[in-house]
């Protein structure tokens, strides 16, 4: 393998969402993640499965158990993401592990975290990022929240924040020779994320009912407008000299609009203006009209679009695998750039061996 993470050994227990996400781009810069499947439960493989060993492990069984202490004594970080006190049944928990290894990483992956009330509480995305505020800060005025997907739970508060805390622990390692626990926590990601929110609502500074603010479309120069074939165009003009020429190109010549950014109470106004205008055209028509325009504005495209756009296309930023398509590795790096990989089943012994702990 190849990659800014090469010799990078990473220990997997097999489980859904953002654990596998985060050992998937791992495994994109080099990483040698080997993902353990239990023998009564082969976890599914996706898109996020790529780029790891995969080997099946009996772990009601205490030579199962032995084995993969085998592989912890030879790893650099453990990923789990289990409910808290199913490694420890397992005996597999951090104590144990680190007693075998004693600078291991041992990363904890759940959504409420490994303490607090709701900690042995089921739950998903939804649920994490409704006590963060996210969830309640995100949709249209007099409307429910809008559900964004997973990407906010999962991913972006699961995830990143998983890989943070362990390229953090990484680091300090390196000056202090020791591994510790790290516990992300999808609902702390979440919140963290909806730091600006958080502070500016304290201050008096975004009004806590939804679909009123600059950023969650209250505002007319940030917002999503359809056009005469049922497209949409995404409208961020919001530094000055963006929306001078978002004036020019739809002609908003009047002096209702000359200040109308910092007038909060003409917004709905402004917006149905904004809106009567973009459907008079298509899509198509107004992507042209923006073209090397400087004013912010872009189509909305469809997963089944986004390859085609001559931008992504240029980057290649969709790639064939595995029969379907997926983005490709991102960040780029300059000198040991990452790279989409597969890996076929394997077997314990092999790994073992190349880990140097038979």
């Amino acid at each position: 393998m190849t990659g800014p993470l090469a010799g990078l050994r990473v220990l997997e227990m097999a489980g859904m969402g953002p654990g596998p996400f985060a050992a998937m781009l791992l495994a994109d810069m080099g990483a040698d993640v080997v993902r353990i499947d239990r023998a009564d439960r082969q976890a599914r493989v996706g898109p996020t499965g790529r780029g790891r060993s995969r080997i099946a492990v009996d772990l009601k069984q205490p030579s199962g158990v032995e084995r993969v202490l085998q592989l912890v004594t030879g790893a650099d970080v453990l990923i789990e993401g289990y409910r808290p006190g199913t490694m420890e049944r397992l005996g597999l928990g951090p104590d144990e592990c680190l007693r075998r290894n004693e600078k291991l990483i041992y990363a904890r992956m759940t959504g409420w975290g490994q303490s607090g009330p709701l900690a042995q509480s089921a739950g998903h995305d939804i649920n994490y990022i409704s006590i963060a505020g996210a969830l309640g800060a995100i949709g249209r005025s007099d409307e429910p929240p809008t559900v964004p997907l997973n990407l906010v739970g999962d991913y972006g508060g699961g995830s990143m924040y998983l890989l943070y805390g362990i390229m953090c622990a990484v680091f300090e390692r390196s000056h202090s020779g020791k591994g510790q626990v790290v516990d992300a926590a999808m609902v702390d990601g979440a919140a963290n994320l909806m730091t600006t929110f958080h502070w500016n609502r304290s201050v008096g500074q975004h009004s806590d009912r939804r679909g009123t603010n600059r950023l969650d479309s209250g505002a007319f120069f940030y917002d999503v407008y359809e056009t005469a074939d049922g497209g949409f165009m995404a409208v961020g003009c919001i530094e000055p000299q963006f929306y001078r020429a978002f004036r020019e190109v739809l002609g908003l010549d009047g002096p209702e609009w000359d200040n109308a950014q910092a007038d909060v109470e003409s917004w709905p106004q402004r917006k149905k203006d904004i809106a009567a205008l973009f459907r008079t055209r298509t899509r198509e028509h107004w992507c042209a009209a923006f073209d090397g325009v400087d004013a912010c504005v872009t189509p909305v495209l469809s997963l089944d679009e986004v390859a085609g756009h001559e931008h992504n296309r240029q980057r290649e930023l969709i790639q064939e695998f595995a029969g379907g398509r997926v983005p490709g590795v991102a960040p780029r790096l300059s000198r040991t750039p990452g790279a989409i990989a597969d890996r076929e089943p394997g077997e314990l012994d092999d790994v073992l061996a190349r880990w140097g702990t038979t």
